[in-house]
């Protein structure tokens, strides 16, 4: 059984005490303050009134596992901790250094102690933390970009948006109106996919689906979010003048940005936006913590993919916000019969070799099934990549995904079909999308299905020699012979929306 000894009883004591009283095991706390004494044992905690700093208090007492040295002086506890190492010299001790610590006082507890709690250090810790540390001045800098904005701010999510996107769109609008600005979260494009529409839906989230004609007039600045730069991935002018810019995927190109903050190292933008929900310091609005845990959930894959610490600490600063039932409501929709048909299509059609199953699913009328047709296949036994590709008018939407450590499925898809279309995403998860002018140029049935059979050979050959061929070296195969069949068009930095 653990035994924790409590020498000297000051401040920090007190509250120390209170949460090892809580644990299993005997606790006793030795002070020469009487009334201290008095308090404790009223609330049930075993307390015994003598000279923490006498080495004969402790003479007679077990061997303890733990000893925390604890009164407010230095002085005192320096003294109760050279008897209590002298006494128990195989004890794990924990010491408070107290108020008024010179240079040798330190040098000494850093001696005997095992850990030390300095006030001073964690006053100045915590000093560098709220005002100095680089997430900290982030947050004061974007607080400022704010606030200067004069007019209406447009918070723009990439293309067809994920969760990821959307929520962080949310976040931000809800840090711009925290700080008097008028904000609205935009994308272009569609909200298909069903688990994407529910999330709206339940959570009653405020959207604006902008088209292409719109005038950008009304608003006087512009933000990114889950993607970086204006033209790529979304419908915006790309010589837009951009004021803030927050994503989590690499670049691929110069970002521009009056504020610019790309956490590669975080899992989901959702992470970032709650991190600087947590630094503005007010109560977060349930719907917003829900769509962000989930935005942080679904980039994550349930934070078992490209998970970081901060994905964990931003779970668990949203959790007490989150609405759980809407949120199991968002999990659990029901899959469409159109859905059900891409995945059926793609396990039917699926061209495997080794670990890597490529399929065409042929017309498509709503390309957020592809993604989850991918998924399936990943789940089957003995598949570890799959690539899953649709036609949709003149475009191929391609969606991969991943599970093996020696493939970077982003730069794959970019050796693959970036000199043919526009690829993107990460090392387990990324997307494509190509044109075919020539469809639009078609006489007949016949000959589209002939052009659509020479395109999916096409697709599956360069996938697979991508695969297959070291990282770093452009795909080169089937480029003279087959390039004429597509439009070149801007890269796409979301795999998931492609």
């Amino acid at each position: 059984m653990v035994f924790r000894l409590v020498l000297g009883c000051g401040t920090v004591c007190r509250k120390v005490t209170e949460r090892v009283a809580e644990r299993a095991g005997r606790v006793l706390v030795i002070t020469d303050d009487e009334s201290v004494v008095e308090t404790l044992r009223d609330e049930s905690v075993p307390a015994r009134s003598a000279d923490p700093a006498d080495p004969d208090t402790i003479a007679n007492i077990d061997t303890p596992s733990v000893i925390f040295v604890a009164s407010d002086r230095t002085d005192v506890n320096r003294a109760a901790l050279e008897a209590a190492r002298s006494r128990f010299p195989d004890a794990v001790i924990v010491a408070y250094l107290g108020g008024n610590a010179v240079a040798a006082d330190r040098d000494r507890f850093a001696e005997l102690a095992d850990r030390i709690i300095d006030p001073t250090a964690a006053i100045a810790d915590q000093a560098i933390d709220e005002t100095a540390s680089p997430s900290a001045e982030a947050a004061i800098e974007l607080r400022d970009r704010l606030a200067a904005i004069d007019g209406r701010l447009a918070v723009v999510a990439h293309d067809n948006p994920d969760p990821d996107a959307i929520a962080s769109a949310v976040a931000l609008v809800d840090i711009a109106e925290s700080v008097g600005v008028t904000a609205d979260a935009c994308y272009f494009g569609d909200i298909s996919h069903q688990e994407n529409r529910a999330m709206v839906n339940l959570l009653e989230l405020e959207l604006r689906n902008m088209a292409p004609a719109d005038s950008l007039a009304e608003y006087s600045a512009f933000a990114l979010v889950d993607h970086s730069r204006p033209g790529v991935n979304d419908q915006l002018p790309t010589d837009l003048h951009v004021d803030i810019v927050i994503d989590h995927h690499p670049p691929r190109g110069p970002v521009p940005g009056e504020f610019v903050d790309l956490r590669q190292g975080a899992g989901a933008t959702s992470t970032v936006l709650t991190e600087y929900l947590d630094r503005f310091d007010f109560a977060i609005d349930p719907s917003t913590a829900t769509a962000l845990l989930y935005g942080i959930r679904v980039d994550t894959n349930d934070f078992t993919r490209g998970v970081s610490p901060a994905d964990f600490r931003a779970a668990s600063i949203l959790s007490p916000s989150v609405d759980t039932s809407i949120l199991r409501q968002i999990e659990q929709p029901s899959l469409e019969g159109e859905t059900l048909e891409t995945i059926a299509r793609a396990i039917k059609n699926r061209v495997q070799r080794d670990s890597v199953a490529v399929a065409s699913v042929g017309r498509i009328g709503d390309r957020d099934a592809l993604p989850q047709a991918a998924d399936q296949l990943l789940a089957m036994e003995g598949i570890e990549t799959t690539l899953v590709f649709g036609f949709d008018d003149e475009m191929v939407f391609l969606s991969a995904r991943s599970r093996a450590t020696d493939i970077d499925l982003g730069e794959t898809l970019r050796d693959g079909f970036d000199r043919i279309g526009s690829a993107g995403g990460h090392a387990d998860m990324a997307g494509a999308q190509l044109e075919l002018g020539i469809l639009g140029s078609a006489d007949d049935e016949v000959e589209v299905e002939s052009i659509v059979s020479v395109v999916e050979e096409v697709i599956m050959n360069r996938f697979f020699e991508a695969i297959e061929t070291r990282p770093g070296v452009p795909v080169g195969a089937y480029t003279q012979t087959s390039e004429w069949l597509f439009t070149q068009r801007d890269d796409p930095e979301d795999g998931e929306s492609a």
